[in-house]
């Protein structure tokens, strides 16, 4: 066990030392602008961008959440699978047409353009908080993979976990985004090291995947749950379906996905990394097998905690030295979108809330100045969320966020492409679609911790007044209230001012393509 806290210690503080090096890495004159400490200066090539966005999408959820899911459940667990399949053809317009906008008229934030887009500070406001909140468990997720590793090398308490989001916090403030940029090529390189080594040598030492399988088969056999099992059935595939696409279509809609994205040199390279990133959807399907390779290994979570079970997995069968290296790997795999996920909280709440309500003649080096604070302030909400939420399986952290974060596509995501949707609608929409969404997050039990409320995202028909076991995912149910609010209140909308003219308070649409030729072809929005 010493050996493996020591080379987990060494490894961690290395990459801590490269966040704080990254302040002089592509250094600027001045890094007091959000543009310099919360974009990178909007400089980051392919290469680059790809180890940022792979970081920033595939953390701590992928190597501790993803397989945990699949230990307790199953199948379902491979939801992950599809949509990050199906999410980079999804998203590749959609993002080159954000980055052109945002490129031409310098906005920073999803919120920025929600703005400018429908010149509306209400609206802009409330996708701003819906995307700080919807980040904060995301961020607490990376704080749970953190927490497990140490629970499995023995070491206990809270001063451990502080110091390391602290050293978190110190090389974030300093260097921004470059920090995480750094630090993304170590962090990938580790963890494609440990699961191409754990795919190989893991199931060889436990007889093949055929008894892999088999004792999986076994286990969810032997259950009484109706949703669990190595093949989906038909209690969990509906959920298994609008889980897959519900979280494809939030997953561009987070604000640290944004930033990464924002912060590319131009639209050739996020061409190219919408191309090259479903190389890591290969990588995850691969690490949510770990699930079921704990299963034949009789692997038993730290009491209740599901989320250690990949680390004692690993524990158990690799070596004290290797065990380390896979252990700074989900450490440090953690470290990484943590950094990212607050540094986009961070430039939401200055840009879209600080500037806009308290100092609207705030200067570049005031706008840095109050991110950098603001995102040291989100990750203590973050841990809030840990101490108020405690779901089964750590991987709900993440989709109760992206219930949140969804009810903002129809003014960001379908925003890019129409104005016929109308503030107010949008706005009403909103309110629908989030309340609807916290309500059926609130009545969904979870059983295994005697939790009434936020147990999951996974909704029961039953409590609709169904007679079915089905099980379907909130966040959808959620979007389709929204977007149908949305329509009708923007159809009112429109009927009350068609007798007074065109609504000349909702700005003209604007074009991707002004002073820059080689977005010729991306017309922001047509008016229908």
């Amino acid at each position: 066990m010493t050996t493996e806290i020591v080379i987990f210690a060494v490894l961690f503080l290395l990459v801590s030392g490269l966040g704080f090096v990254a302040a002089r890495w592509r250094r600027p004159g001045d890094l007091a602008s959000l543009h310099e400490w919360g974009l990178g200066g909007r400089s980051f090539g392919s290469w680059v961008t790809w180890f940022l966005v792979g970081g920033d999408l595939y953390t701590a959820y992928t190597f501790v959440a993803v397989p945990a899911l699949v230990f307790g459940a199953g199948a379902t667990g491979f939801f992950a699978v599809p949509y990050t399949v199906i999410v980079y053809p999804m998203v590749m317009l959609v993002l080159i047409r954000l980055w052109s906008v945002s490129h031409v008229h310098g906005l920073v934030t999803p919120a920025d353009f929600v703005r400018a887009r429908f010149g509306s500070s209400t609206l802009a406001l409330l996708v701003a908080i819906t995307g700080i909140v919807a980040t904060m468990p995301y961020i607490a997720l990376q704080l749970v993979g953190i927490e497990a590793v140490l629970k499995t090398m023995g070491v206990t308490g809270d001063l451990p976990l502080i110091i390391a989001f602290a050293i978190l916090a110190a090389y974030t403030y300093q260097s921004g985004l470059r920090a995480p940029a750094l630090i993304a090529f170590v962090k990938d390189s580790l963890i494609y090291l440990v699961i191409l080594v754990a795919i190989i040598y893991i199931p060889v030492k436990l007889g093949g995947w055929g008894s892999v399988f088999d004792a999986a088969k076994a286990k969810f056999d032997a259950t009484p749950a109706p949703g669990d099992g190595i093949l989906l059935n038909s209690s969990n595939q509906l959920q298994y379906v609008t889980l897959a696409l519900g979280s494809a279509l939030a997953l561009f809609l987070y604000p640290h996905s944004v930033t990464g994205v924002l912060a590319s040199r131009d639209r050739n390279v996020i061409k190219r990394n919408m191309s090259a990133l479903p190389a890591y959807s290969l990588l995850l399907g691969l690490i949510a097998l770990l699930g079921y390779m704990a299963i034949a290994a009789g692997i038993t979570p730290i009491g209740k905690d599901t989320n250690t079970v990949i680390p004692k997995l690993f524990d158990a069968v690799f070596p004290d030295w290797f065990t380390g290296v896979a252990f700074a790997a989900i450490g440090i795999g953690a470290l990484v979108p943590a950094a990212i996920m607050s540094i986009a909280a961070a430039n939401l709440f200055t840009r879209n809330i600080y500037r806009e309500y308290f100092k609207r003649d705030a200067t570049d080096a005031q706008e840095a100045k109050v991110s950098k604070i603001a995102s040291l302030v989100v990750k203590v909400g973050a841990v809030l969320f840990i101490l108020l939420i405690d779901p089964q399986f750590s991987i709900d952290l993440q989709l109760i966020g992206g219930v949140i974060i969804l009810q903002t596509l129809p003014s960001v995501g379908l925003g890019l492409f129409t104005r016929w949707f109308h503030r107010a609608g949008l706005i009403a929409g909103w309110i629908a679609g989030m309340g609807t969404g916290l309500v059926l997050l609130y009545n969904i039990a979870n059983p295994a911790n005697n939790h009434a409320h936020f147990g999951s995202s996974a909704f029961p028909l039953k409590q609709l007044g169904l007679d079915t076991k089905i099980t379907i995912y909130a966040g959808f149910l959620a979007l389709i209230v929204n977007l149908v609010v949305a329509v009708l209140a923007t159809l009112v909308a429109r009927a009350m001012k068609a007798a007074d003219g065109p609504d000349a308070t909702q700005p003209d649409d604007y074009h991707a393509d002004q002073g820059d030729p080689r977005v010729h072809d991306l017309e922001v929005a047509s008016s229908t």
